[in-house]
């Protein structure tokens, strides 16, 4: 079989920010998968990266006698993997919807960096497909894209029993529980769409979960949580308060109370007790969010939108977040008020206080007590990224 290799659009990747600073725009998780394990899951093979260089000591890019390259914003389906597979060698796969390129199959090595379908046999793609190329693509779509993937991690399989006799479950048939998972005293309703709980996760007594809802391996829904439908908490976060249509990546905590909807939320992050974000504005009209490629407010076309938070991030207590808000990459960010709707990556500070520079050395300590409590390791290979992100916003265009 020709190697997988998932690549980056320039474009979506700078919609896709500030979560594609540390990660290819496939490593982004919607529904219970990430897209790079959804197609792994319908490849039967583990693809590799065609992304930033920077991020490429991370996410490996694996070279053979003949690849095919997809676009990493690609969710797949039947019909997509079929024809995808069915790509004759030097050829390339286009969509009839708006002429983008979605896959390409070649013995070049290098067709990522260059782009160039001179040369290549074209074949069409009438069908619809979905494509993850707006931050809020993740939050919106991860509902069906939890049924999905649902239905391909529970095929053939059974769930374990419930064994809890004080949990209640509405539509039972449409909750799969994996080994190790732990459920004292809740309410499991997936009358409005299945409910997955991933290896060893806990819900916590009290808690109260709405389907579709998806929990990853070792992941946490405290006592009493509120868990609206549409929501996916990622491998080993904890979660507790209410939450709605949102997404955890993995390794971050909301633990306490405190409202978040319609949100996504990288790894390692920490959202200190009572932080809450609104998610619709006081007027009904569009949420305007800032877009890494303008430098400015853009019109989201929607009426609900929250919190984007880029990994390391952390936020004290009580920290309030505006509707359609943007925090990047390793931001500490506290203080009385409503936030600024962008907050810029290694930012220390709040609305009251105003910001200054994250110290680096400060930052990296931070992070590396964080992985430490959780047994993992910040190695240089992410030090590498982070100093990455640094120096590029230090030397790049002003951030407004």
């Amino acid at each position: 079989m020709p190697s997988v290799i998932l690549f980056d659009t320039p474009v979506v990747r700078t919609q896709l920010l500030p979560f594609t600073f540390t990660r290819p725009v496939a490593g982004i998780r919607c529904g219970i998968l990430t897209l790079a394990e959804k197609w792994g899951h319908w490849l039967g093979t583990e693809p590799s990266y065609a992304t930033e260089k920077y991020l490429s000591e991370l996410f490996r890019f694996s070279l053979s006698n003949d690849h095919v390259y997809i676009d990493g914003s690609l969710c797949p389906n039947q019909r997509l993997v079929e024809v995808i597979g069915e790509l004759p060698p030097e050829s390339f796969l286009r969509s009839a919807k708006d002429r983008s390129v979605l896959a390409v199959r070649t013995v070049s090595a290098g067709w990522a960096e260059a782009r160039e379908t001179a040369g290549l046999r074209e074949y069409i793609f009438p069908d619809e497909y979905l494509a993850i190329q707006n931050l809020w693509d993740i939050f919106v779509e991860n509902g069906g894209q939890i049924g999905v993937d649902y239905k391909l991690l529970t095929a053939d399989r059974n769930t374990l029993p419930l064994e809890d006799p004080h949990t209640r479950c509405y539509a039972p048939e449409s909750i799969f529980i994996e080994e190790g998972v732990t459920i004292r005293s809740a309410i499991l309703n997936a009358e409005g769409g299945p409910i997955y709980l991933g290896r060893n996760a806990t819900v916590g007594e009290g808690a109260i979960i709405q389907g579709p809802f998806a929990m990853g391996e070792g992941a946490v829904v405290g006592q009493g949580a509120k868990i609206r439908p549409n929501t996916t908490v990622g491998p080993y976060c904890k979660v507790g308060g209410e939450v709605n249509n949102s997404v955890f990546f993995g390794y971050s905590n909301k633990g306490h109370d405190g409202y978040l909807g319609n949100s996504v939320i990288g790894e390692w992050c920490n959202l200190g007790a009572n932080t809450n974000n609104s998610n619709l504005k006081n007027d009904y009209t569009n949420v305007k969010l800032y877009n890494y490629a303008t430098q400015s407010l853009e019109d989201t076309g929607r009426i609900f939108c929250g919190l984007f938070m880029g990994d390391y991030t952390k936020t004290g207590i009580s920290t309030m977040f505006n509707t359609g808000t943007v925090v990047g990459v390793n931001v500490n960010v506290f203080g009385a008020g409503f936030q600024p709707k962008y907050i810029p990556s290694f930012s220390w500070g709040g609305a009251a206080e105003g910001f200054t520079p994250y110290r680096f050395d400060k930052a990296l300590a931070v992070i590396k007590e964080t992985m430490r409590r959780r047994e993992f390791v910040f190695d240089e290979k992410r030090e590498a990224v982070l100093r990455s992100i640094l120096n590029d916003r230090m030397t790049g265009p002003p951030e407004r």
